[in-house]
């Protein structure tokens, strides 16, 4: 699954100015996989599991939980046929509508949707490909750059009532009240931007009903041409095995059932994917360890939401998965690399 190229571009611009060298992002990219000549003109796409790579080692390497939110509330224009249907659209409500739409063009991991409830109103954001759900810094990105994208469409500071996520990040939750001014809610029941009804009446100073026409009717022969994304058998079994989480890890069984597939049927697939189903688990734990680490959970919260018996059985899996204990893993994110802060990192 490909996305929108200038989101690196971003990306890469607010680590930079982070840090105040360019050598990080270089690093990073490397790391991530990605060579100069990928992210080059005239590459106008590339892998938004690289995106969410991209986005975690940054995370990691400054130290800073919350820089992917930055970087996604310094997000002020989009240049995909999304970006410039919502530019000419009337008010916020269109702007929200043709999202839930079309928004699927530039970022097929992903779905979004309005809804109006009372005195508020919502953008909800569902997993297409659930084996993103745990690319948490990701998530945030994309949210906190939703939101910016709102602000300057309308030329309005406007702000929540609240943004809610369903991953959880213990005590960081504050810092990221204090860098949203407004309230964020984490280990929710879902993602989504709750904003005041009057908001959908904000207008688009730049709405041009022409234009707009015209960018709709290349937006639906876009969509029509836009096959959906075949998932991969591992990224169901992704999606299945995150949403049983925390506490339990299905069994290859289970989600072979959940699949409409035998066993055999299931490790078949997996294997001419290249991969088993042992493999995914230790993958995903290994991964999600990582993440949990990050967000502050204890070793026992942990172990407990990635199915171990115990914490000792946790901390044996995560040195074998990484060479290092869980405890070397975390002093080394939460002591990052020395950066010269250079004013404001998004």
């Amino acid at each position: 699954m490909d996305v929108d190229i200038g989101r690196l571009h971003i990306l890469t611009r607010a680590l930079d100015r982070h840090t105040g060298v360019t050598e990080v992002s270089q690093r990073i990219l490397k790391q991530t996989g990605l060579r100069p000549q990928d992210i080059a003109p005239p590459a106008a796409v590339y892998s938004a599991h690289k995106e969410a790579l991209f986005i975690r080692h940054a995370c990691d390497a400054i130290g800073d939980i919350t820089f992917a939110a930055r970087a996604g509330l310094g997000v002020t224009s989009a240049s995909t046929v999304t970006g410039y249907i919502s530019k000419y659209s009337r008010d916020l409500k269109q702007v929200m509508e043709n999202l839930s739409r079309f928004h699927g063009i530039i970022d097929p991991a992903i779905s979004l949707n309005i809804r109006v409830a009372g005195n508020f109103a919502a953008l909800e954001v569902d997993w297409k490909d659930a084996s993103f759900a745990r690319y948490h810094r990701r998530t945030e990105f994309l949210l906190f750059a939703a939101l910016a994208r709102m602000r300057n469409l309308t030329q309005v500071n406007l702000n929540p009532i609240e943004m809610r996520f369903q991953h959880k990040v213990g005590d960081h939750a504050r810092t990221f009240e204090k860098l949203a001014g407004f309230p964020v809610l984490f280990g929710a029941e879902g993602i989504e931007i709750i904003l005041p009804l009057s908001a959908l009446e904000l207008p688009v100073p730049t709405y041009d009903p022409k234009l707009r026409e015209h960018l709709l009717e290349y937006g639906e022969r876009l969509l029509a041409e836009t096959p959906s994304p075949k998932q991969l058998t591992r990224a169901r079994a992704e999606g299945l095995i995150t949403r049983s989480l925390p506490g339990t890890i299905l069994q290859a069984e289970d989600v072979a059932a959940n699949l409409g597939m035998s066993l055999r049927t299931f490790s078949r697939r997996l294997k001419d994917e290249g991969t088993s189903f042992r493999d995914i688990v230790d993958d995903l734990r290994c991964d999600l360890a990582q993440t949990f680490i990050t967000n502050g959970m204890t070793l026992s919260e942990i172990s407990f939401s990635l199915g171990y018996a115990d914490q000792a059985a946790f901390s044996t899996a995560f040195k074998r998965w990484t060479g290092q204990p869980p405890s070397a893993f975390k002093t080394r994110v939460t002591h990052p690399i020395r950066t010269v802060d250079r004013g404001s990192s998004a």
